[in-house]
């Protein structure tokens, strides 16, 4: 069931003005810039698990990943001078590859603040890019405080992840393509979730263009913040100190803006755990020939492990990005060694 709406708090007043229109707008602005990415089917898929699902590839996006979409319409949106201060962000990897790859078609600069355990190959393509990597631990550091530190030093202008509504309006041009390809014949969306804007977005498009259709926001079995959020209708927090395979969406906590849209739209929250992701990996080579990052297929684990049901329905989910290193991609989808 959907979550009940509860009393306007705090955070619900800092949910920004995001419509259908607004999206489409953004679409509109993107056409030429990101790759309209496929809705994969396959129907010996679909008579193995008695329903429809459907992939949405953002893997196949500029970047291999969804990111560029809102990164890119946030910097249309800043004036000459601003971009010629340049731009600051925090991101694990996506969102640093997205407005690495914005800044230089806008002609402009990024520093990236990302942690320093964030897998190699993506720090290597962001700085091949051209843009600046800013490290700090994830364990003992706050990402804004570095950010606000560049911020001070530089005078760039932040671009984050999701916390923006030219943001969080390119990011859902992703459901809206989804919707569009789909022809309006969608039960429910599992979204790979970490600060939850690309989840935001996508409750958005689906209130207004297709209000039947459950959104689910689809995390780590770890770092389950926002399906406990949804729960206590307030912000929850990760453990410090925690691991998961999924470093592309091991986020401390649900964004407050982000929050403020999700609390009242999503169905709840859905998880996997890391060898349920490995064996969604597996399962979207196996069978849609794609190459996937953990993070990308939570939610697909989350169809497969049964806590979205599909028989009968039609079920789809995102795969947010393809961004992995070969070796490591191979190690993931190697069966678990015996000991």
């Amino acid at each position: 069931m959907r979550c009940s709406r509860s009393p306007l708090i705090r955070s619900e007043m800092l949910a920004p003005d995001v419509t259908l229109d607004h999206i489409r707008r953004a679409a509109r602005a993107l056409d030429g810039i990101v790759i309209r990415t496929p809705l994969l089917e396959n129907p010996d898929v679909n008579a193995l698990l008695g329903g429809r699902l459907l992939l949405k590839a953002e893997n196949m996006q500029r970047t291999g990943a969804f990111k560029i979409r809102g990164a890119y319409h946030r910097l249309l949106g800043l004036a000459k001078d601003a971009l010629a201060r340049g731009t600051v962000s925090y991101s694990s990897g996506n969102h640093a590859l997205g407005l690495a790859q914005a800044a230089q078609i806008m002609d402009t600069t990024a520093v990236i603040v990302m942690p320093s355990d964030a897998p190699a190959a993506k720090q290597a393509a962001v700085r091949a890019m051209g843009a600046e990597i800013v490290t700090y631990d994830r364990d003992t550091q706050d990402s804004a405080d570095v950010v606000a530190q560049v911020i001070a030093r530089t005078g760039r202008i932040e671009v984050p992840p999701s916390a923006h509504p030219e943001i969080l309006a390119g990011a859902g041009t992703v459901a809206l393509e989804l919707l569009e390809d789909a022809g309006g014949d969608l039960d429910a969306v599992l979204v790979p979730c970490g600060g939850g804007g690309l989840t935001a977005a996508t409750a958005l498009v689906m209130e207004e263009g297709a209000p039947g259709t459950q959104v689910f926001a689809a995390e780590p079995a770890l770092f389950d913040d926002t399906r406990r959020s949804l729960i206590a209708q307030e912000r929850l927090p990760n453990p410090k100190g925690q691991r998961t395979i999924c470093d592309a969406i091991m986020t401390p906590i649900p964004g407050d803006m982000t929050f403020s849209i999700n609390r009242n739209r999503l169905a709840g929250g859905v998880t996997a755990t890391d060898d349920e992701v490995r064996h969604a990996m597996r399962f979207a080579y196996q069978h849609f020939k794609i190459v996937t990052e953990p993070g990308a297929v939570v939610g697909l684990a989350a169809v497969l492990n049964g806590q979205v049901p599909i028989k009968g329905r039609t079920v789809a989910t995102v795969i947010t990005g393809g961004n992995i290193d070969p070796a490591r991609f191979a190690e993931l989808l190697s069966p678990p060694t015996l000991t």
